[in-house]
């Protein structure tokens, strides 16, 4: 699948920035450009997120894909990926995140905040008391605050890409181990 809007040509600087840290221009980033204001947004509130750290930035990690991969954002489910390895996570998790429900090397915590995430992300969110309440006592005021507004954002990203029509960059394809497939699909959720 081709993005929905041609890819706007980056300013050099922008380009070369992006290539530093990812290995290649990322698309959303391309497609969104069309807009410098709306772009340029977005990268400075990315930028703001990654500089968080009330939160473990393994669970947020966990909840980006979580929501990439309910919305269907093989893009962000890509690149996620990628992040993670880059971050030292546990790739075996970080892979079984789309099937999340299904594996048995989640933590209680881990699968909490994977419910959080999807719960937040389906419409109309369906949180509970109770699972957020949980959360809340064991990972305290600022880490749940930082990690309800993280999974806002990612539902920003993942939407604004899938309805833009950006997938998979293949990013992922340097990670030893492949990303588990979501139930009910027989494609690995970073081709979905």
């Amino acid at each position: 699948m081709t993005p929905r809007v041609s890819k706007a040509e980056l300013p050099t600087e922008l380009a070369q920035s992006v290539i530093k840290q990812l290995g290649s221009v990322a698309e959303p980033v391309e497609v969104v450009w069309h807009n410098p204001n709306v772009a340029t947004a977005n990268l400075e509130f990315s930028a703001k997120l990654a500089a968080w750290d009330a939160a473990d930035a393994g669970l947020e990690s966990f909840a980006h894909m979580a929501v990439a991969a309910q919305v269907g954002c093989s893009w962000c489910l890509d690149i996620g990926y990628f992040q993670a390895q880059n971050q030292d996570l546990d790739l075996v998790k970080a892979s079984q995140v789309p099937r999340w429900r299904e594996s048995e090397v989640f933590t209680p915590l881990e699968r909490d905040v994977l419910e959080y995430a999807e719960a937040m992300t389906n419409t109309p969110p369906t949180v509970t008391d109770e699972l957020y309440a949980g959360l809340l006592d064991r990972m305290g005021a600022a880490a749940m605050v930082e990690l309800t507004a993280y999974v806002a954002f990612v539902n920003m990203a993942t939407r604004n890409n899938t309805a833009n029509g950006v997938t998979s960059q293949g990013f992922s394809d340097a990670c030893e181990t492949p990303l588990a497939a979501r139930p009910g699909t027989s494609r690995t959720a970073s081709t979905a």
